[in-house]
């Protein structure tokens, strides 16, 4: 934000070195932007409109803030309010107008025109005004007048040569008193005054309108005319609010932003991993888009609440549903807003997009932006804005939303409702375009039941998944799950349950079988060992009878043997002895 600021500065005195005039910053936010620094300095602005589109407040502005900002005191001629009704009018701003004039920084009169009298006598000229401008310049030592407004004082005037007279010996009195000088007009039918001559003789002419399109007010700002200075040609958005009258310099935003290469988490573990495990650029724009009923706000709430708990501030736009129910909605599947709001973390910004018109919305937007100083931003959800513009209104709208936001380095988070029975990968507002990061959710319809599904449809400058995932809201937030991928289709819900317990059913099926035919091998081998633990006994048997038979053998021998010897040894002995 510091750096803009400072690139806006920088601009403006680059326009003031190239304009030959002086300039009298006016303070009002953008103004003084699209004038190349402020009012021509010493001079008179005229300020015309119609009624209700800001001129007396635009004046009043010009007045306090150059007493407050730039420390030039100021003259006040108001010929339709008195001092005490401005006084209360402008108490809503912050302006102190009672205080600045016992400070002796401001000088405000009354002047009531009666126009009986003048029609008794006849007379009327601009002598008086003079003397009680002049000795209220010289009171405070007036830099800045403001006189509101013209018509009051030349509605008498009897026929236009006078008028005109009388009107260009003003502007040369003012011009005269080398003060700058801030004179208001009501519009004319045809003619950006009633009597079509004071934008003539006034060096800046600024055009205020307040216009009413599909039964909502939108205010515009134009810079009709400024001698010697260049200045913004286009009409500008501008919105009054508690801060003042603002305007939208739309022309100072461009492509000329950084892109940074940091992430930032989405708040859904799964599809921070769908897009390469690290989530969004920071600064990026990001698009949700999907059917209603999809989760759309569910995600921004993720979103938000990631943001939250980095410690960063996002700014939540809801153009549909009020903060508080938001907070309700999104506690039921897990994410406590409100502790956020509590912490000053989370602002919620709930309007309803009838409100007031595309151009004020963004002013809005851009107050907020500037007045909290969010990291992130949820608009929620943007197709809601069709309902006061065209398709066209809104989509440049919505270009400069985003520009400016990416010209802060703000990531933003947009939902946008696609109708039913219509191209789902098309937004009804046509800034998919726009956007980085598109993610489509999308009802999916099988046996008697809808199921969510989400895609990436694209995501610059990352590798990105590619694969569909089952979108999961629970109490205990969003879940991504890889959908059940069979044969001829994708499944989700209840018709993946079914698909999963009859996968379960076959494996067990096939579980059992090869179970059973484990058990007949085993038995099988088992009797198999038997068999060959028999034969082994049988033949360790045979062994041991084979060697009781070789041992009887044996005997047997030694025994046949013994005999013989015994026998020869009997027959032996008998030979000796009759020898």
């Amino acid at each position: 934000m510091p750096e803009r600021l400072t690139k806006q500065k920088k601009q403006i005195r680059t326009a003031r070195k190239l304009s030959g005039i002086g300039k009298c910053p006016t303070g009002i936010s953008g103004l003084d932007e699209i004038t190349g620094g402020g009012l021509p300095r010493g001079r008179t602005t005229l300020v015309c409109g119609g009624a209700g589109s800001g001129k007396t407040l635009l004046a009043m502005e010009f007045i306090v803030r150059g007493i407050r900002e730039y420390d030039e005191p100021g003259v006040f001629m108001a010929f339709e309010e008195t001092a005490g009704d401005l006084a209360k009018n402008v108490a809503s701003l912050g302006y102190d107008l009672e205080e600045l004039v016992r400070r002796r920084k401001l000088a405000i009169d009354y002047v009531y025109i009666e126009r009986s009298e003048i029609e008794e006598t006849g007379e009327y000229d601009l002598e008086g005004l003079f003397v009680r401008l002049d000795a209220m310049i010289r009171e405070v030592g007036a830099k800045r007048v403001a006189i509101d407004t013209i018509e009051a004082l030349f509605s008498s005037l009897p026929n236009e040569a006078i008028l005109r007279a009388e009107l260009r010996r003003l502007f040369r009195w003012l011009k005269d008193r080398h003060v700058t000088a801030v004179l208001t007009g009501e519009q004319g039918k045809e003619t950006l005054t009633r009597h079509g001559l004071e934008e003539y003789v006034s060096d800046c002419v600024i055009f205020l309108d307040h216009r009413v399109i599909k039964q909502v007010a939108t205010r515009r700002l134009r810079v009709v005319k400024y001698r010697g200075s260049a200045h913004g040609t286009n009409e500008y958005p501008t919105m009054i609010d508690r801060h003042g009258l603002s305007v939208l310099p739309i022309s100072s935003v461009g492509l000329d932003y950084g892109a940074s290469t940091e992430h930032v988490s989405s708040g859904i573990e799964g599809l921070d991993s769908m897009l390469g495990a690290r989530g969004y650029y920071r600064g990026s724009s990001v698009l949700v888009s999907g059917t209603a009923g999809t989760g759309k706000s569910s995600m921004a709430a993720a979103f938000a609440d990631s943001t939250c708990r980095r410690g960063e501030r996002c700014l939540y736009l809801a153009y549909e549903e009020a903060p508080s129910q938001v907070i309700r909605n999104m506690g039921s599947i897990g994410f406590d807003l409100g502790q956020w709001v509590r912490k000053g973390l989370l602002r919620f910004h709930g309007v309803r997009s009838t409100l007031y018109g595309l151009e004020q919305h963004l002013v809005s937007m851009h107050n907020q932006v500037n007045d909290f100083r969010p990291a992130a931003v949820v608009v929620d959800p943007i197709t809601n804005l069709m309902a006061i513009g065209d398709d066209a209104e809104v989509k440049s709208m919505l270009t400069r939303m985003i520009d400016f936001l990416k010209n802060q380095g703000i990531t933003a988070l947009f939902t946008s409702l696609t109708q039913g029975g219509g191209p789902v990968e098309q937004t009804e507002v046509g800034v998919s375009s726009l956007m980085d990061t598109w993610l489509l959710l999308r009802n999916v319809e099988m046996d008697a039941e809808r199921n969510r599904l989400l895609f990436i449809l694209k995501s610059r400058g990352m590798a990105h998944s590619n694969q569909v995932r089952e979108f999961l809201l629970s109490d205990q937030g969003i879940r991504l799950r890889e959908v059940y991928l069979g044969p001829s289709a994708v499944l989700a819900g209840t018709a993946r349950a079914v698909q999963e317990a009859k996968d379960k059913a076959q494996t067990a099926r096939e579980q059992q079988t090869v179970a059973r035919r484990r058990r007949e091998l085993e038995g099988e081998q088992a009797a198999t060992r038997a068999q060959l633990e028999a034969m082994r006994l049988k033949s360790a048997a045979l062994a041991e009878e084979m060697k009781i038979l070789r041992a009887e053998e044996e005997g047997r021998r030694t025994a046949v043997a013994r005999d013989q010897a015994e026998l020869a040894r009997i027959r032996g002995g008998d030979v000796k002895k009759r020898a």
